[in-house]
């Protein structure tokens, strides 16, 4: 199965890194690039565990659902989320947080299985894995502008 592990540096408080990235209002605009709308469960404010939400995006042209649930909430330092209905076959997103000197070490582990079998895994090979990678590095170049300047004041 698929893994993207990416980390990315920020110079900010821990907690205000964390809490951006929970932030469903913050996703919202670093995945406008895909119009990603929270339709149903939490769909503003900070996730907490065991909270669900369905995603409405357009990812490769498609418009789709994606269900996720909040599985764990460590906080500042770790929280998980998994697919529970969508288009992959399953996701889990793990998110890690460190901090030294001032500067966070955002980690996203990200292992997801595509659907439909041999042909899940040619698209995976051919495009999937590398898309699923731009979208997080977007996702995560929004939670790091936000947090090294005072617009994290805006989401917080």
């Amino acid at each position: 199965m698929p893994k993207i592990h990416l980390e990315t540096k920020i110079k900010a408080d821990i907690h205000i890194v964390f809490d951006l990235s929970r932030s469903v209002d913050l996703h919202k605009i670093s995945t406008a690039h895909t119009n990603e709308e929270a339709i149903a469960g939490r769909t503003s404010g900070l996730v907490e565990v065991n909270d669900t939400i369905t995603w409405r995006a357009k990812h490769l042209g498609i418009t789709q659902n994606l269900t996720s649930h909040i599985t764990a909430v460590e906080s500042p330092t770790y929280f998980a989320d998994e697919m529970v209905k969508g288009a992959f076959k399953r996701f889990r997103h793990e998110h890690f947080f460190s901090e030294e000197n001032g500067v966070v070490s955002m980690k996203d582990l990200f292992d997801y299985h595509a659907p439909f079998g041999v042909l899940g895994n040619l698209a995976d090979a051919l495009f999937l894995k590398k898309y699923m990678t731009k979208f997080l590095e977007k996702r995560n170049a929004a939670i790091k502008e936000f947090a090294e300047s005072e617009r994290w004041r805006e989401i917080l």
